[in-house]
C-alpha cells in the first residue's frame, strides 16, 4: 500500500483575527508533531531576525516530522533560509513560483524564459543543502499546459524531489482534477520519479472531496490544515484514509486516535487571540516538562537548560548564569526551572536603567474596572500614562504600554512569596519577547502589584538597552 504523506500548512493561513504570536508559533508545530504529520510547513523568511529566530527554535523542537520552509528565488535567500532550518532533523527546502502567465507577470515580473531559469537555478542551489527539495507550481491549474509540463521537467532535472500543483481558485470538480492529474502524468514522464503532491482551495467546499480525488489519481502527498481556512481539512481528509485507505490502497501516519483532542488545542491557539483590553496574550496552554538540575550538574547542562527555556544569551551573560547557579546550588540539592527563570532574571544582561518608576497609583474593586496611574522617568524625562483593566496588574501593564506606545509580548508571568509573615516579600518574574528574543526581568516588594511593575520594567530596560545597541 502507497504511504501518503499529510503536510499541515496552518501557519501558512491567515484570515481575519488569525494572527498567532511568537510563543504560539513555536506551540502548534511541537503538537502537529504529536500527531504524526510527514511535514510541517512554516512562514518564510520577511523579518530576517524575528523569522530566523522562530524557524530555528521549531527546528530543535519538532523530532519526527519533516520542517519545510519557503526559499524566495535567490541564492541568498537559499542561504539565509537553510542556515534557519538546517539543525532540524528532517530539514526541507520549497520552491515557490507562479506558473500561470498573469501572476508570473504580476507577482514575479518574469517572463516565461526568465521564471524557467529562476526555478532551476534556485533549486539547484537548494541541492547543495539539501536532497530534501520541493517545488510547488502555483495556479498550476490555470497555466498554459506546455509551459507548465516545462517548468516541472526543469524542477525535476534541478534536482527536486516532490512536485506540488496548486489548485489556487478551487474552481475544479474532483473528476476534473483527477484527470488533470492522469494528463500530467501522460506529459511528463519524470514524475513517476518524483512524489506528486496536490494543494487545493476550499472555495466550492470541494477542497476534501478533490484530494481524495488526487490520492486515486496518483497524488502522495497532500497539503492540509489542522485549523482550516479555505483549504483542505487535515481531520476531515485523514478520517476518509482511516476508514476509506484499504479502499483506495494507501495508508496515512496521522493518529487519528489522538486527533480529536490535538486539533481542538490548535483551534483554540489559534481562535485565542489578544484582547484589545489586556496587555496578555493568550492562547498558549504550557506543558512543558519542568526541568530539574542538581549541585552536581556542570556549566554546560545549566546553560543547556536555560536554552530550552527559551533564553539566547550572551557568552557573559551564560557565565554570569553559571556564578549565580553555583551560589544557590551550595544551598540548595536541587534548582526547578521557576528557580532557574529567577537566577536568569536576576544575574543575565544587568543594564543601566532607562526607565525608572517614580510612582504608581492603583485603584480596584469588585464592582468597576480597576484603573492604574503611572509615572517613569526615560533618562530623566517624565512619562505618566494611565489605563483601565481586569485587574491591578492588568490596568498597570495597560498603562505602562500606553507610556510606551507599543506592545511586546508577554511570553511569561509567574508570582511566588519569598518570604514568609505578614510582611512577606513578594516575588515576581516577567517574561517579554521583542524581535523574537527572550528579556526576563524580576522584581521584588511587599506589594505584589509593585513587584509586578518592577519585574515589568527590568525586562524593558534590557530590551531598550540591546535594542539601542543594534
Amino acid at each position: 500500500m502507497n504511504q501518503i504523506r499529510i503536510s499541515d500548512i496552518t501557519l501558512k493561513q491567515t484570515g481575519k483575527d488569525f494572527s498567532l504570536s511568537f510563543k504560539e508559533k513555536i506551540e502548534i508545530p511541537k503538537l502537529l508533531d504529536k500527531l504524526g504529520v510527514t511535514v510541517i510547513e512554516l512562514e518564510g523568511i520577511t523579518q530576517p531576525k524575528i523569522d530566523t529566530l522562530r524557524i530555528k527554535s521549531v527546528a530543535s523542537t519538532v523530532k519526527n516530522s519533516i520542517v519545510a520552509v519557503p526559499v524566495a528565488l535567490t541564492a541568498e535567500s537559499v542561504d539565509a533560509t537553510w542556515n534557519a532550518v538546517k539543525e532540524a532533523v528532517h530539514p526541507r527546502l520549497q520552491v515557490f513560483a507562479s506558473v500561470s502567465p498573469v501572476q508570473m507577470e504580476y507577482l514575479f515580473h518574469k517572463k516565461p524564459d526568465a521564471m524557467l531559469t529562476a526555478i532551476s537555478e534556485t533549486i539547484t542551489a537548494c541541492c547543495t543543502k539539501t536532497r530534501d527539495v520541493e517545488f510547488i507550481a502555483d495556479d498550476a491549474t490555470r497555466s498554459d499546459a506546455a509551459f507548465l509540463y516545462q517548468a516541472i521537467k526543469t524542477a525535476i532535472a534541478a534536482g527536486a524531489t516532490t512536485i506540488t500543483v496548486c489548485d489556487a481558485t478551487g474552481a475544479m470538480l474532483p473528476d476534473e482534477l483527477g484527470s488533470f492529474l492522469d494528463t500530467l502524468y501522460e506529459n511528463v514522464s519524470e514524475l513517476k520519479d518524483v512524489v506528486l503532491g496536490i494543494s487545493c482551495s476550499n472555495e466550492l467546499a470541494m477542497a476534501d472531496a478533490c484530494a481524495i480525488a488526487a490520492i486515486r489519481h496518483g497524488a502522495c502527498e497532500i497539503k492540509a490544515a489542522a485549523y482550516q481556512i479555505n483549504r483542505i481539512s487535515l481531520p476531515h481528509v485523514s478520517r476518509l484514509l482511516a476508514v476509506k485507505g484499504d479502499a483506495c490502497g494507501v495508508t496515512c501516519s496521522v493518529r487519528t486516535v489522538e486527533m480529536k483532542r490535538i486539533v481542538k488545542q490548535i483551534a483554540w491557539l489559534c481562535e485565542t487571540s489578544r484582547s484589545k483590553n489586556s496587555p496578555f496574550d493568550n492562547g498558549v496552554q504550557d506543558e512543558v516538562e519542568d526541568i530539574v538540575l542538581t549541585n552536581q550538574d556542570n556549566i554546560t547542562t545549566v546553560l543547556k537548560a536555560v536554552e530550552k527555556l527559551g533564553y539566547d544569551l550572551s557568552e557573559e551573560d551564560g557565565a554570569q548564569v553559571w556564578a549565580a547557579f553555583q551560589k544557590i546550588a551550595a544551598r540548595k540539592d536541587v534548582i526547578s526551572s521557576k528557580e532557574l527563570d529567577t537566577i536568569v532574571a536576576s544575574a543575565a544582561m544587568q543594564v543601566p536603567a532607562t526607565y525608572t518608576l517614580t510612582s504608581y497609583n492603583i485603584t480596584a474593586s469588585n464592582t468597576s474596572s480597576s484603573m492604574a496611574q503611572m509615572k517613569l522617568e526615560k533618562n530623566g524625562q517624565p512619562m505618566e500614562g494611565v489605563a483601565l483593566g481586569d485587574g491591578p496588574v492588568d490596568a498597570a501593564f495597560l498603562a505602562l504600554e500606553n507610556i510606551l506606545g507599543c506592545h511586546y509580548e508577554l511570553d511569561d508571568f509567574q508570582i511566588r512569596s519569598v518570604t514568609e509573615g505578614r510582611e512577606a516579600m513578594g516575588e515576581t518574574v516577567i517574561k517579554l519577547r521583542s524581535n523574537g528574543k527572550l528579556y526576563s526581568g524580576r522584581g521584588t516588594s511587599t506589594d505584589i502589584i509593585g513587584s509586578s511593575i518592577l519585574a515589568y520594567i527590568s525586562a524593558l530596560n534590557k530590551i531598550a538597552y540591546e535594542e539601542a545597541e543594534v
